[in-house]
């Protein structure tokens, strides 16, 4: 099998654990990526305890295969001190960068260990060029791009940013946008975002008689790697941390062969696991009912035929460092040089004896040099200066590799690590919040906003209404305008974002100052259009760091993630104004393919569908201008009656109800009273897992 061209990209692996990261190395990735025991997006892989992942590392270091640690889910403040521990762990071990979405992660990487590089998981969902622009500016060297990215939209990211990027290839698909689910944790308490994604999902619900209408096919872009490589891709990444280590053979093996212009092996990918087949429907764009597809009984049975193979592919070490090696030997001496072209050992071996019969040759030499099976090293070159007449016994020669090898296995294994910077205890900026919240008006449409004087009697400081609703009035009275957010779609592609920003210029031309920004790339966007950012929920802070970060990068005020407890409000600093939502039926999943299209697409949806779960509970899906749809859920949040921590502001998020409920339920909340309708605290009353 072919090592890596020049100007190739590189081929990332998982390794959920010990054995699956061996069948990575051993069957040629160039990089893996697998988590400490803690803060990582798949803490029910098997992962690796702290001694295990310094050997872990220690053994692709040594191979010459870099190793990404994923430091991928969101962190509390409580957590802070175990964070910096596995930080400390990470930066010991030397690995080549930390995979990161919390940005106050991102901001303690670049705080305690600033030589250890920055790579943006695909959960900070960077589906356009602002986010990739925006996270380089926060210091990240990497950016995983969205698994929704067209090919087009990868293109012009790459063209535009010069960033390295990382794309999924091979794997699962999540049904919402990266970054953006929320229904693990809605529907028990296991937050995605936090590792432990329950995949609620993949359960039975129902679009119109379409059955298991939320599980997308696993993806597979193998066959399209030249057009990937061409668009100027770095890295070519492979799903896969929970899977088993012969899946990961299956996919490396495939990836290495397509890259070295061979052809993949299709039906054992997807023998090996599938779901009733692959898409590339977000690659190319189509994005219809061909995406669909669950695990049925047939594709179980399939896997169980290719694993024995599989498991040959990375039984043997694997020989992937090349070396030279040099034998001198004299009258009076021996010695053998191997170097890598890096590292360099030389070991002394016994005296030489006079040759009774034959002289040790060259050829004779190099045959007992050559033999490195067992070990990580071929050999490229063997030089010999032998003196004429005299010889040593082969196990002299096997003496010498094997000592020589291990030595430089040593010298390979060993590394400074990275800096890493002790705690200073130091005066956090902290601004204590209102005594009294302000109160927030958040509508899905104009026809839901009561008159000014309802809005002056609940002391409305703020409506948020999305960009395009505020663009189709003919111009909102001066007192809603002057109080007026425009909501920038959570999701923008590529494709679309120069229209974007058009629209936020043309809404602050209209005297709307502030932009909601539910996406790191919409804080880009709304800048450009010289609006001032609002960070929404779904920018997941769920930690002071967090806030700080994106206070550094022009956020004027935050709306904590509904993920966050009371309990952690009431211990938050920010140097901005925060708040939080109190009242909605929350988003649960972002959809760029849409679950309730039909054979012939969209046909004649009027954008408000609704889907049921197993249990025959109805929830709504509402359409952005067949651009993204959304999931909520069918029971709103509503903490009126709750204690709630003290705050800057709160926030009430209409979506499909009219206007009359809107200021009932708006009313309701202003009197703290219980609501007389089905409700859920959501994350607010209870410690995030």
């Amino acid at each position: 099998m072919g090592e890596r061209k020049t100007g190739q990209p590189e081929v990332l692996a998982p390794a959920g654990g010990r054995e699956s990261l061996l069948a990575a190395v051993r069957c040629g990735a160039d990089a893996v990526y697998f988590g400490a025991a803690d803060f990582n997006a798949r803490r029910n892989a098997e992962n690796f305890s702290d001694g295990d992942f310094l050997e872990a590392v220690e053994y692709c270091r040594v191979r010459g295969v870099k190793v990404y640690v994923t430091l991928n889910t969101l962190v509390t403040d409580r957590e802070r001190d175990r964070l910096l521990k596995t930080l400390r762990l990470i930066a010991e071990s030397g690995a080549d960068a930390v995979i990161v979405q919390d940005l106050g992660v991102a901001s303690e990487v670049k705080r305690f260990c600033p030589s250890l590089p920055l790579h943006a998981s695909t959960q900070t969902a960077v589906h356009n060029v602002s986010g990739a622009k925006e996270l380089i500016k926060a210091g990240f060297e990497r950016i995983v791009l969205a698994r929704e990215c067209s090919a087009s939209e990868i293109k012009k990211i790459c063209a535009e940013t010069g960033a390295e990027t990382e794309i999924f290839v091979h794997g699962a698909h999540c049904m919402s946008v990266s970054g953006m689910c929320y229904m693990s944790s809605a529907f028990g308490g296991r937050s995605g975002n936090r590792g432990l994604c329950a995949q609620p999902c993949r359960l039975n619900f129902n679009a119109d008689g379409r059955e298991y209408a939320l599980s997308l096919k696993d993806m597979s872009l193998i066959d399209r790697l030249e057009e990937i490589t061409a668009a100027g891709v770095s890295s070519l990444k492979i799903e896969g941390r929970m899977k088993r280590p012969e899946y990961v053979a299956a996919a490396v093996t495939a990836v290495k062969k397509r890259l070295a212009g061979g052809e993949a092996d299709e039906k054992t990918l997807r023998d090996v696991f599938s779901r009733s087949g692959f898409t590339d429907g977000y690659f190319t764009g189509h994005r219809n009912l061909s995406m669909f597809g669950s695990r049925t009984k047939d594709d179980v049975t399939a896997a169980a035929a290719v694993l024995p193979a599989l498991r040959n592919l990375y039984k043997d070490e694997r020989a992937c460092v090349p070396v030279d090696m040099r034998l001198e030997m004299t009258q009076t001496d021996s010695k053998l040089s191997v170097s890598d072209g890096v590292n360099a050992v030389e070991i002394s071996g016994d005296i030489p004896q006079k040759a009774l019969k034959a002289e040790l040759s060259p050829e004779l030499a190099s045959r007992s040099l050559l033999k490195l099976g067992g070990t990580p090293y071929c050999c490229e070159r063997v030089g010999c200066s032998l003196a004429a007449g005299y010889t040593l016994p082969v196990s002299s020669l096997n003496k010498m590799r094997r000592e020589a090898t291990e030595k430089l296995t040593e010298l390979r294994a060993s590394t400074d690590g990275h800096p890493f910077l002790s705690p200073e205890k130091t005066d956090i900026l902290y601004r204590a919040p209102a005594d009294t919240a302000a109160v927030r008006l958040r509508f899905e449409k104009l026809s839901q906003v009561p008159g000014e004087t309802f809005l002056r009697s609940v002391g409305c400081a703020k409506i948020i209404l999305p960009l395009r609703e505020i663009l189709k009035s003919s111009g909102l009275p001066d007192g809603i305008m002057r109080i007026a957010c425009a909501e920038i779609p959570p999701f923008v592609g590529a494709g679309d974002e120069a229209e974007t920003v058009r629209d936020l210029e043309k809404c602050r031309a209209l005297g709307v100052k502030y932009a909601l920004c539910e996406n790191i790339g919409a804080v880009y966007m709304a800048k450009t259009a010289n609006m001032l950012p609002v960070g929404g929920h779904m920018l997941n802070i769920l930690n002071s760091a967090a806030a700080r970060e994106y206070a550094s990068l022009g956020v004027r005020e935050i709306t904590l993630s509904a993920e966050m407890s009371f309990a952690a409000m009431r211990e938050f600093s920010s140097p901005v104004p925060f708040g939080f939502i109190t009242y909605g039926h929350m988003p649960l999943m972002r959809f760029r393919c849409c679950p309730m299209q039909g054979k012939n697409g969209c046909g004649d949806c009027r954008g408000v569908r609704t889907l049921t779960d197993r249990r025959g509970d109805k929830m709504t899906v509402l359409c952005s201008d067949r651009r993204f749809s959304t999931l909520f859920n069918p029971v709103p949040l509503y903490t009126g009656n709750m204690r709630m921590p003290k705050s800057d502001f709160v926030t009430l998020y209409f979506t499909t109800e009219t206007e009359e409920k809107c200021r009932g339920i708006t009313e309701l909340f202003m009197s703290r009273e219980n609501a007389p309708f089905p409700k859920t605290s959501w994350m607010y009353d209870k410690e995030l897992k």
